[in-house]
Parts: structure tokens; sequence; C-alpha cells
């Protein structure tokens, strides 16, 4: 267990444990790297044998780390338990890359506890500040958790109406919902703890960059920490590790640095601005996509089967690679598409989105790793003054609680800006920032992954933002790409096209809805 103590925090400091590891990773590489070249299979034991083995060794690690040749350093895997890591860490670094496995606790369903928030170590009347801010916050979650229990109890049994005689049963279903909508109060510096597993490649990557926007200092405490942990695993495996890329020296900060605070000011304004009227009020548009998609995946399609034209038209072979009645497949929990033959036909469709989710919403949407977004310095979509929020339909619904959750925000605008008038670092200042502030992006993906996440998010029981989302992306294809978009929807729905039972796979924790009896135009949630 490795926990750093810095005096750049007032809380408690990251706390990093190894808790799986594979067995001699150092050797191990280099016995991959043998084999290659080998008429046997070569073992670690073998690479370390004697000492002429072991000199042999250490050149080869150095030379096909020099060459670029890392793919020998995915082969091991660590597995770490990370406990005191903001959201904004997880939503900055851990989780902005394809390469890496978390299993997080969820704020959505376990509540916040009022001291499990970084706090950075600022000068005693500026620290005093960040504290009365974030105790305010957590008042406010309070709050709503209890305002929102009401509308919360009406819409949910407004979906379960004979579950209203036993509604003491289900307090506990109706306290998740009220508090998922009240977590949007809570600040971005809010802890979480999780399961976190990378290679050793992504290992070495993580220490190069940890140095980079947007949380840097507790960002190098976490990697530090994993470094000494598998350090003390196997002191050989990072012998080429190269040293950390400084922030300064990166291109986002060398062009950054060319202007004014007041020029960077005037232009996070105007590239929101900008961004917002390219949506027009909604929460994703769709921005690229690829023609001829329809017709080059057709006829894929009957190049993987050997088929003419003739024989397999269009719309057939778009529904034998889309459709769960032709290929049952794409219906069911284990996704094997980028496995199948017929699967792989999806990668050649393409579409790119913008995107707007509130903070909580885009950590989620992120961890739909195969379709990569360009998310922004969040620093720079930052405009001092007023409140910039994403706020929950249940949330707007109940004039009360929409109206002290709206107070708290701008009260916590005003300490931000107060601090960064005061000298304190972006950095600093931004964890004071809610969940509910808005992330604007870009984000692409081939149509194998579209399919998996629309189909998993387009479920009622998604989170409401993505679901929403989801729901505006299938439409926008659906434009585009009709013959595409008909073989798209929920999961229960995708399950009844394909002849499975029961429609719906999530058992107890049934929306309530027949989704699979209705068609796109008709989703509408109220919970």
């Amino acid at each position: 267990m490795t926990q750093l103590s810095s005096p750049a925090l007032l809380s408690a400091p990251p706390l990093v444990r190894l808790v799986n590891a594979f067995q001699d990773p150092y050797d191990n590489a280099v016995a991959t790297a043998r084999t290659c070249y080998s008429s046997k299979v070569i073992l670690p034991a073998d690479v370390r044998r004697d000492d002429k083995a072991k000199v042999q060794r250490d050149a080869i690690a150095d030379s096909t780390y020099a060459a670029g040749h890392h793919t020998t350093l995915q082969h091991a895997h660590f597995q770490f338990v990370l406990e005191n890591i903001s959201r904004q860490c997880l939503w900055s670094f851990l989780h902005a890359h394809p390469f890496y496995n978390s299993e997080q606790v969820s704020q959505r369903y376990v509540a916040v506890k009022p001291d499990r928030v970084l706090v950075p170590a600022l000068a005693e009347r500026w620290a005093s500040l960040f504290r009365d801010t974030v105790t305010a916050q957590m008042r406010c979650y309070e709050e709503l958790c209890d305002l929102l229990q009401a509308p919360a109890a009406d819409a949910y049994f407004s979906v379960f109406p004979a579950r209203q005689k036993r509604a003491a049963d289900y307090q506990g279903a109706v306290k998740k919902r009220s508090q998922e909508v009240a977590r949007y109060i809570l600040p971005i510096a809010t802890f979480a703890h999780l399961y976190h597993t990378v290679s050793g490649l992504t290992l070495f990557r993580y220490h190069r960059l940890m140095q980079g926007y947007d949380v840097p200092v507790e960002t190098q405490l976490v990697v530090q920490g994993m470094v000494a942990a598998v350090n003390a695993h196997d002191p050989l495996f990072f012998r080429n590790l190269e040293d950390p890329l400084p922030l300064d020296a990166t291109p986002e900060a060398q062009w950054l640095a060319q202007f004014s605070a007041s020029q960077l000011n005037a232009e996070a304004h105007q590239s929101v601005i900008e961004f917002d009227a390219l949506l027009a009020g909604q929460p994703a548009r769709l921005v690229d996509y690829k023609v001829n998609t329809p017709k080059v995946l057709a006829r894929a399609v009957r190049e993987v089967l050997g088929m003419s034209e003739a024989t397999l038209p269009d719309e057939r072979a778009l529904a034998l690679a889309l459709s769960p009645r032709e290929n049952p497949n794409l219906a069911e929990a284990l996704r094997t598409t980028t496995m199948t033959k017929l699967g792989r036909t999806l990668f050649h469709a393409h579409y790119t989105f913008a995107k707007k989710l509130s903070h909580s919403a885009d950590s989620q949407d992120q961890r739909h790793r195969m379709t990569p977004a360009s998310r922004p310095i969040l620093g720079r979509q930052y405009r001092p003054g007023s409140a910039d929020l994403v706020v929950p339909t249940l949330l707007r619904s109940h004039p009360q609680a929409h109206e002290r959750f709206l107070a708290t925000a701008q009260s916590t605008w005003r300490a931000i800006d107060c601090l960064l008038d005061a000298g304190v670092s972006a950095e600093q200042a931004l964890y004071l920032l809610p969940n509910a502030f808005p992330i604007r992006f870009t984000e692409s993906g081939d149509l194998a992954a579209l399919q998996h996440k629309w189909m998993t998010r387009l479920c009622y029981n998604a989170q409401e933002e993505i679901w929403a989302a989801s729901l505006v992306e299938v439409q926008e294809l659906k434009r585009v790409h009709p013959e595409i978009a008909r073989h798209l929807g929920a999961p229960c729905a995708m399950r009844v096209v394909a002849g499975m039972k029961p429609a719906c796979p999530e058992g107890e924790r049934f929306c309530g809805v027949p989704v699979w009896k209705q068609s796109l135009n008709e989703y509408h949630r109220v919970l």
C-alpha cells in the first residue's frame, strides 16, 4: 500500500494499492520479445538463467524500448485499488483514454459523505473559502435529496402504479432516484474509490504524461504511487522509464502561453457561444459521416459471404449485419461483434457528433472507450460570472429544489471567481465546479461501437442525459441513413426482434415501460 503525503493537499492524499500483478513482468516482456525470433518458446526463467542471459536480457529490453517495440510491455497487467481520487482526476486522466478497465463507486446509487472531498493546499483565507463552498454544496446535496423525494416518488409510481399500495417497500428505489439528481450540485473534487487495471505500457505512458492538464498535482501523486507499487513488486520493470513531460512543454500549454488572461477569457466565452449555437439546444448533433456508408457496408457483407448483388441486395445485406432477427448475437449481453466476420463490416461506417453533457454524465459517457472523444482542458470552457449548468428534468420540475440548486451554483461561481482573481490556479479553483458543469466535445466511433453504445444507453434505466443524447444521435443518423437507423433500438427491443425472452434483461430493475412496443419516435421518459 502506498499513500504519498503531499504539501499540495490539505485533504487525505491518494491511496494506491497494488492488489494483483503479473509474476516477473520484466523477464516476461523480454521472453516474449525473444520468442519472436526463436524456434521455441522462451520462458521468463530462461532470460535470467545465468549472468550471460541477464546481460542479453537487459540489452534486449533497452533496444526494444528505444526502437518503439512496446507490445512486449502490454502482456503484464497491474490491478490497483485507488482511494481518495477526485472525480476530476478520473475524468481528466485515468478514464480519458481507451486502454484501461475500472470499476468505481457510483454517485447515482451510493450517497456521498460530506468529508469525502479533495482540498488543495491554499493560504488560510482561501482554504476557508474553499471549504465553506464545499460545505454549502454538501448541504444543498442533502437538502435536494429530501426535496426531490416527492417528485421522484410521483414519477416512480406513475410508471409503477401497482407498487403505490406498498410504497414503503420502494422507498429505497425512490431515494436512489432523488440522490442521482441531487449529485449534480456536488463538486468534481468529490472522492471516488475504484479498481483500476492497466497494462505495463499504459503505466509507462501515465508516467510520461502525468504533469499534463487538468490536475497535474493530483495526477502525479496517483501515478507516483502506482510506479512505486510496481517497483516494489519488480524493481526492473521500469528500467527504461522516461522522465515526465513538463506541463509547459506540452503543445497545449505552449499555445495558450501566447495569450494574455483577458484574451483567454474572451476566447473561452466565444468558443462556448459558437459550440452552443451549433447544437441549437440539443445534447448532440451529427457533424460528419461517410456519405456512401450504406452501400459500402452492404458490399462488405457480400464480400464476407462471397455473394453477388443480385443474390444479396443492399437491404438484405444490411439486415444481415444489423438486424438481430438475422444476426441474434447483436442482442446478446456478451458483445461479440468485433470477433465475427459479419460484425467487423460495421467498422467501415463512421460517425462524428458534437455533444454537450454534464461532467457527471460525461464521466459515464467516456467509459465507452471505443467511441473516443476530444475533450477540453476544463478551464478553457469556464466562463466567470454566471453559472453554466446542465439541469436534470426532475430538478427543473420542482421549483423550490431548482431555486435552491441555482442559488448554490451561483454562489459556487462567485467563490471560484474570487479564488481565480486572488491568483489561485485554475487547477485548484475549478475543483469546486459542480457535477452539472457542461462538457462540450466532439466524439466519433465506428458503427460496431456505436451500435453497442446506443443499445445499452437507450435503456430507460440508463443515466438520463446519456439516454437523451443517444436518442438524438440515432434520430440524427435516421435523417441521413434511415436504412441503418431502422435496425437500432433499446436492448429490450433488440431482444424481441431476435426472438429472445424475456424482453427485458434487467429482471427486478425493469424500467416499467414496454419499450419494445415503441418506435424510436415514441421513446419518452418520465424518470
